[in-house]
């Protein structure tokens, strides 16, 4: 039988899904080609951060190792990078001239670390953390620097600071933000988080702007100047101030971009024959960066990729959970409440724990847990079902096991958690 051929663009953790559960449904169907820019098979983004901080090598976070393509059937090219979609006549084009025709596209290119727009940001020592190579070079000048800052109090942020004290730098985290995390959790878990991190010897500078990133006169980065007229020593520079997906291949080829390229929710662009997934994605206005929403629109694309047609992706529930240093945060879905919402707090200060539940029309709506969450699993499938909660109100703080089984509905199961950002 002729097969189709697929190709896919990117080599990261949300294609490869969509290709394990393709081949799971629909072994036979394609011919399948993958470029990576990046010189190595698919790996675990989220371990990164284990990895600078030397709990883990690069070895223990492959996913996929080069035996699984080949087992496959899969044709991997690794460290090409597509410059060019022809969609006249249905193929792609790497930077080293390597040519793949396709029947079936799939864009999974990911995003870029957002880079300042500020003097000195193209300096030697400056650098975004997004993969491997960030990573090597940040363990490689911890070796034989001193002074680091990173400029993003966001989840990589804090992943970045952790693992450059843990190698022996001396941190200080810039902030535009009032607190920590300021789009996970709440002002006390935030106040929480900074103090525990600060006890491990972390600075911060909170509601700052980065002005400057000052040259020591070798093309060197020796120094971050503030709005505020502070001046902080840096031998190395870590932007972690967001990201941005990665559209230029896709805006190039035609294809509607905004602020993500544009899918449907069987993940097609507006070309039937392309798809998008992952972080490039934007899904009615929203473009992901968690794992759990990118796998789950893995099994979507994978469903239609193979044909059976029936599968749609909806949107996601968001969950946030980070582990640094041996601190438990968790938030999902509206934490924050509003002037609707019953909110209820456990705070144990001492112990190091806090909890909120954000409670709406009957329903668990949004939980914010900081250094006990274990319980979060069940939180975040409540969040999802939007079942009844008054039946287990009572109990609803203590969780899961403070709340009869019998009492409800559905069946919910652990689901795994990120935070991951991908």
């Amino acid at each position: 039988m002729h097969k189709l051929r697929l190709v896919m663009v990117g080599n990261g953790m949300a294609g490869v899904r969509t290709l394990e559960e393709l081949l799971k449904l629909a072994p036979d169907l394609y011919d399948i080609t993958v470029f990576g820019a990046e010189p190595h098979p698919n790996y675990n983004r989220i371990m990164l951060s284990p990895v600078l901080a030397g709990e883990q090598s690069f070895e223990d976070i492959i996913l996929n190792d080069l035996d699984w393509y080949r087992d496959n059937g899969v044709t991997l090219h690794a460290g090409k990078r597509v410059v060019e979609i022809d969609r006249r006549r249905c193929r792609v084009i790497a930077d080293d001239g390597t040519v793949a025709s396709y029947d079936r596209l799939l864009l999974a290119t990911g995003s870029s670390p957002f880079i300042l727009p500020v003097p000195g940001n193209r300096l030697a020592g400056v650098i975004g953390y997004r993969d491997i190579a960030d990573t090597e070079l940040m363990v490689s000048t911890a070796s034989s620097k001193r002074h680091a800052v990173v400029i993003g109090g966001g989840l990589l942020g804090l992943e970045a600071a952790n693992g450059l004290k843990q190698r022996g730098m001396d941190v200080t985290v810039v902030h535009i933000g009032k607190g920590l995390l300021d789009r996970q959790l709440d002002a006390t878990a935030a106040a929480m988080l900074q103090s525990s991190l600060e006890s491990r010897g972390i600075r911060f500078q909170l509601s700052e702007v980065t002005q400057e990133l000052v040259d020591g006169g070798q093309g060197q980065v020796v120094a971050v100047r503030l709005e505020s007229g502070l001046l902080l020593p840096a031998d190395l520079v870590v932007m972690a101030a967001g990201v941005r997906p990665r559209t230029e291949l896709a805006e190039h080829a035609g294809l509607a971009c905004d602020r993500g390229i544009l899918v449907s929710d069987t993940l097609q662009t507006y070309d039937p024959k392309i798809y998008a997934i992952g972080e490039c994605a934007n899904h009615r206005g929203i473009a992901y960066g968690l794992v759990a929403p990118l796998y789950e629109q893995a099994r979507v694309c994978a469903n239609h990729l193979a044909m059976l047609g029936y599968g749609r992706y909806l949107g996601s529930v968001t969950a946030t959970k980070l582990k640094v240093t041996g601190i438990d945060l968790f938030s999902a879905g509206d934490f924050k409440g509003s002037d609707d919402s019953e909110i209820i707090t456990l705070s144990d200060p001492p112990l190091g724990i806090y909890k909120k539940l954000v409670i709406r029309d009957h329903a668990l709506v949004g939980a914010c847990l900081y250094g006990e969450t274990q319980d979060s699993p069940w939180y975040v499938q409540l969040i999802r079902s939007g079942q009844n909660i008054d039946s287990i109100r009572n109990g609803l703080m203590f969780g899961q096991a403070a709340c009869p089984v019998e009492e409800v509905t559905g069946s919910i199961q652990p689901t795994r958690h990120i935070g991951e950002a991908a």
